[in-house]
Protein backbone atom coordinates (compact mmCIF):
# COMPACT_ATOMS: atom_id res chain seq x y z
CA UNK A 1 0.00 0.00 0.00
CA UNK A 2 1.95 3.38 -1.28
CA UNK A 3 -0.50 5.24 0.41
CA UNK A 4 0.52 4.20 3.65
CA UNK A 5 4.49 5.63 5.67
CA UNK A 6 5.74 3.07 8.17
CA UNK A 7 7.75 4.98 10.95
CA UNK A 8 10.28 3.16 13.24
CA UNK A 9 10.09 4.35 17.39
CA UNK A 10 13.44 2.89 18.84
CA UNK A 11 14.84 4.05 22.39
CA UNK A 12 14.44 2.58 25.72
CA UNK A 13 11.76 5.12 26.76
CA UNK A 14 9.63 4.09 23.38
CA UNK A 15 6.69 2.26 25.46
CA UNK A 16 6.66 4.83 28.16
CA UNK A 17 6.74 7.89 25.45
CA UNK A 18 4.07 6.68 22.97
CA UNK A 19 1.99 5.55 26.21
CA UNK A 20 1.49 9.09 27.05
CA UNK A 21 0.74 10.41 24.37
CA UNK A 22 -1.76 7.95 22.28
CA UNK A 23 -5.61 6.57 22.66
CA UNK A 24 -4.44 2.83 23.32
CA UNK A 25 -2.40 0.88 25.43
CA UNK A 26 1.00 0.37 23.96
CA UNK A 27 1.73 -2.16 25.36
CA UNK A 28 -1.01 -4.40 23.86
CA UNK A 29 1.63 -4.51 20.69
CA UNK A 30 4.90 -5.63 22.27
CA UNK A 31 4.02 -8.85 21.11
CA UNK A 32 1.78 -7.57 18.55
CA UNK A 33 -0.60 -4.83 16.73
CA UNK A 34 -2.68 -1.94 18.49
CA UNK A 35 -5.04 0.49 16.30
CA UNK A 36 -4.70 3.81 18.24
CA UNK A 37 -5.27 7.56 17.71
CA UNK A 38 -3.17 11.08 18.21
CA UNK A 39 -5.56 13.74 19.55
CA UNK A 40 -5.31 17.57 19.87
CA UNK A 41 -5.97 18.62 23.85
CA UNK A 42 -9.27 19.50 22.83
CA UNK A 43 -9.93 15.77 21.95
CA UNK A 44 -9.90 16.09 18.08
CA UNK A 45 -8.09 13.95 15.57
CA UNK A 46 -4.71 14.64 14.15
CA UNK A 47 -4.21 10.95 13.04
CA UNK A 48 -4.84 7.12 13.36
CA UNK A 49 -2.64 4.51 13.07
CA UNK A 50 -1.43 1.13 14.08
CA UNK A 51 1.70 0.81 16.21
CA UNK A 52 3.31 -2.65 15.71
CA UNK A 53 5.65 -4.49 18.14
CA UNK A 54 9.21 -5.25 16.81
CA UNK A 55 11.98 -6.97 18.91
CA UNK A 56 13.91 -3.11 19.56
CA UNK A 57 11.64 -1.19 18.01
CA UNK A 58 7.85 -0.02 17.74
CA UNK A 59 6.37 0.12 14.79
CA UNK A 60 4.16 2.51 13.26
CA UNK A 61 1.60 2.45 10.13
CA UNK A 62 0.25 6.11 9.05
CA UNK A 63 -1.41 7.32 6.10
CA UNK A 64 1.04 8.86 3.93
CA UNK A 65 -0.59 12.43 4.20
CA UNK A 66 -0.43 13.02 7.92
CA UNK A 67 3.27 11.13 8.19
CA UNK A 68 5.05 14.51 8.49
CA UNK A 69 2.36 15.73 10.38
CA UNK A 70 2.83 12.96 13.07
CA UNK A 71 6.41 12.52 13.02
CA UNK A 72 6.57 16.24 13.32
CA UNK A 73 3.99 16.02 16.74
CA UNK A 74 5.81 13.27 17.88
CA UNK A 75 9.69 14.88 17.57
CA UNK A 76 8.15 17.73 19.78
CA UNK A 77 6.57 15.71 22.42
CA UNK A 78 9.70 13.39 22.59
CA UNK A 79 11.95 16.52 24.95
CA UNK A 80 14.68 14.34 26.71
CA UNK A 81 13.05 11.06 26.36
CA UNK A 82 15.66 7.88 25.09
CA UNK A 83 13.70 7.91 21.44
CA UNK A 84 14.76 7.44 17.91
CA UNK A 85 12.12 8.30 15.21
CA UNK A 86 12.86 7.31 11.84
CA UNK A 87 11.01 6.85 8.61
CA UNK A 88 11.59 3.37 7.36
CA UNK A 89 11.24 1.87 3.59
CA UNK A 90 9.09 -0.90 4.56
CA UNK A 91 5.84 -1.61 2.60
CA UNK A 92 2.58 -2.07 4.38
CA UNK A 93 0.60 -4.98 2.57
CA UNK A 94 -3.11 -5.79 3.67
CA UNK A 95 -5.10 -9.09 2.36
CA UNK A 96 -7.91 -11.34 3.16
CA UNK A 97 -7.91 -14.98 3.60
CA UNK A 98 -4.70 -16.97 4.41
CA UNK A 99 -1.63 -14.86 6.45
CA UNK A 100 2.26 -14.68 5.21
CA UNK A 101 4.17 -15.32 7.67
CA UNK A 102 4.94 -12.86 9.87
CA UNK A 103 1.67 -10.80 9.13
CA UNK A 104 -0.36 -9.36 12.18
CA UNK A 105 -4.67 -9.81 12.31
CA UNK A 106 -5.96 -6.01 11.53
CA UNK A 107 -7.03 -4.95 15.69
CA UNK A 108 -10.21 -3.44 13.99
CA UNK A 109 -11.76 -6.56 13.57
CA UNK A 110 -11.07 -9.69 11.20
CA UNK A 111 -12.98 -8.63 8.74
CA UNK A 112 -10.06 -6.47 7.65
CA UNK A 113 -7.83 -9.22 7.40
CA UNK A 114 -3.93 -9.01 7.73
CA UNK A 115 -0.84 -6.35 7.79
CA UNK A 116 1.98 -7.34 6.90
CA UNK A 117 5.44 -5.19 6.58
CA UNK A 118 8.26 -6.00 4.47
CA UNK A 119 10.68 -5.04 1.77
CA UNK A 120 8.13 -5.69 -1.08
CA UNK A 121 4.66 -5.55 -1.13
CA UNK A 122 1.80 -8.22 -1.38
CA UNK A 123 -0.78 -7.94 -3.70
CA UNK A 124 -4.21 -8.11 -3.49
CA UNK A 125 -7.04 -6.92 -5.60
CA UNK A 126 -9.90 -6.18 -2.70
CA UNK A 127 -12.45 -3.74 -2.81
CA UNK A 128 -11.45 -2.21 0.84
CA UNK A 129 -14.10 0.34 0.39
CA UNK A 130 -17.03 -2.57 0.61
CA UNK A 131 -15.41 -3.96 3.52
CA UNK A 132 -15.42 -0.57 5.13
CA UNK A 133 -18.93 -0.14 4.23
CA UNK A 134 -19.90 -3.28 5.46
CA UNK A 135 -18.30 -2.80 8.72
CA UNK A 136 -18.88 0.41 9.37
CA UNK A 137 -14.95 1.36 9.53
CA UNK A 138 -13.83 4.58 8.83
CA UNK A 139 -11.07 5.95 6.85
CA UNK A 140 -8.85 8.96 7.33
CA UNK A 141 -9.81 11.82 4.61
CA UNK A 142 -12.94 10.30 4.16
CA UNK A 143 -15.17 10.29 7.52
CA UNK A 144 -12.15 10.64 9.49
CA UNK A 145 -10.71 14.81 9.63
CA UNK A 146 -9.54 16.99 12.07
CA UNK A 147 -12.86 17.57 13.39
CA UNK A 148 -13.45 14.48 14.56
CA UNK A 149 -14.09 12.77 17.34
CA UNK A 150 -12.98 9.01 18.41
CA UNK A 151 -15.88 7.94 19.90
CA UNK A 152 -18.16 9.62 17.00
CA UNK A 153 -16.21 7.27 14.77
CA UNK A 154 -16.58 4.20 16.59
CA UNK A 155 -13.01 3.89 17.76
CA UNK A 156 -14.82 1.90 20.97
CA UNK A 157 -16.04 -0.48 18.83
CA UNK A 158 -13.12 -0.96 16.84
CA UNK A 159 -10.48 -1.20 19.77
CA UNK A 160 -8.70 2.17 19.19
CA UNK A 161 -9.61 3.54 22.61
CA UNK A 162 -8.24 2.15 25.94
CA UNK A 163 -10.53 3.82 29.13
CA UNK A 164 -7.87 2.22 32.17
CA UNK A 165 -4.75 2.95 29.97
CA UNK A 166 -4.22 6.49 32.32
CA UNK A 167 -3.54 9.39 30.49
CA UNK A 168 -2.97 11.02 26.85
CA UNK A 169 -3.19 13.78 24.97
CA UNK A 170 -6.80 14.71 24.45
CA UNK A 171 -8.14 11.86 27.13
CA UNK A 172 -10.07 14.39 29.54
CA UNK A 173 -12.62 15.21 26.70
CA UNK A 174 -12.52 11.69 25.19
CA UNK A 175 -13.30 9.94 28.88
CA UNK A 176 -15.97 12.96 29.17
CA UNK A 177 -17.65 11.97 26.09
CA UNK A 178 -18.01 8.37 27.01
CA UNK A 179 -18.77 9.07 31.02
CA UNK A 180 -20.65 11.82 31.23
CA UNK A 181 -22.44 13.05 28.22
CA UNK A 182 -24.65 11.08 25.38
CA UNK A 183 -23.21 11.04 22.19
CA UNK A 184 -25.79 13.38 19.66
CA UNK A 185 -23.69 12.65 16.08
CA UNK A 186 -21.53 9.25 15.02
CA UNK A 187 -21.11 7.56 11.93
CA UNK A 188 -23.13 5.19 11.28
CA UNK A 189 -24.38 2.47 8.01
CA UNK A 190 -27.14 3.19 5.90
CA UNK A 191 -28.50 2.13 2.20
CA UNK A 192 -29.42 4.46 -0.57
CA UNK A 193 -32.30 4.06 -3.12
CA UNK A 194 -30.21 4.86 -5.73
CA UNK A 195 -26.68 5.97 -6.03
CA UNK A 196 -25.53 9.48 -5.01
CA UNK A 197 -21.83 10.78 -4.44
CA UNK A 198 -19.93 11.45 -1.52
CA UNK A 199 -20.62 14.57 0.33
CA UNK A 200 -24.26 14.25 -0.45
CA UNK A 201 -26.00 16.30 2.16
CA UNK A 202 -28.68 14.17 4.33
CA UNK A 203 -32.14 15.65 4.98
CA UNK A 204 -34.37 14.67 7.34
CA UNK A 205 -38.11 16.52 6.19
CA UNK A 206 -36.77 19.71 5.48
CA UNK A 207 -33.68 19.66 8.26
CA UNK A 208 -30.08 18.76 7.27
CA UNK A 209 -29.35 15.80 8.99
CA UNK A 210 -25.92 14.67 8.12
CA UNK A 211 -23.45 13.69 5.04
CA UNK A 212 -23.12 10.65 3.09
CA UNK A 213 -19.50 9.38 3.36
CA UNK A 214 -18.21 6.29 1.60
CA UNK A 215 -20.56 4.68 -1.07
CA UNK A 216 -20.21 1.27 -1.90
CA UNK A 217 -23.35 -0.52 -4.19
CA UNK A 218 -26.48 1.02 -2.50
CA UNK A 219 -24.92 0.98 1.29
CA UNK A 220 -23.12 4.06 2.61
CA UNK A 221 -20.91 5.24 5.24
CA UNK A 222 -23.01 8.63 6.64
CA UNK A 223 -21.99 11.10 9.57
CA UNK A 224 -25.55 11.67 11.34
CA UNK A 225 -27.32 13.72 13.87
CA UNK A 226 -29.15 11.15 16.16
CA UNK A 227 -31.87 13.42 16.95
CA UNK A 228 -33.06 13.92 13.40
CA UNK A 229 -33.09 9.82 11.97
CA UNK A 230 -36.54 9.48 11.29
CA UNK A 231 -38.26 7.33 7.83
CA UNK A 232 -38.42 10.52 6.05
CA UNK A 233 -34.39 10.36 5.28
CA UNK A 234 -33.38 11.71 2.01
CA UNK A 235 -29.69 12.58 0.20
CA UNK A 236 -30.80 14.22 -3.10
CA UNK A 237 -33.23 12.11 -5.09
CA UNK A 238 -32.32 8.77 -2.53
CA UNK A 239 -34.40 7.82 0.58
CA UNK A 240 -31.74 7.00 3.14
CA UNK A 241 -32.27 4.05 5.67
CA UNK A 242 -30.31 3.61 8.89
CA UNK A 243 -29.33 0.44 8.86
CA UNK A 244 -29.36 -1.18 13.10
CA UNK A 245 -26.01 -1.02 14.64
Amino acid sequence: MNNRVVLSVKGSDRHSFLQGLVTNDVKRARDGIIYTALLTPQGKLITDFFVVGQEDALLIDVAAETAPTLFQRLSMYKLRADVQITETELVVSTGLGAMPDEAVIDPRGPQMGWRYYGQNGIGQDIDWDAQRVAHGIPELGRELNSESYILEMGFERLNGVDFKKGCYVGQEVTARMKHKTELRKGLRRITLSEQVVEGTPIHSGEKEAGTVHTVSGGEALAYLRFDRISDDMTAGAARVTVLPE
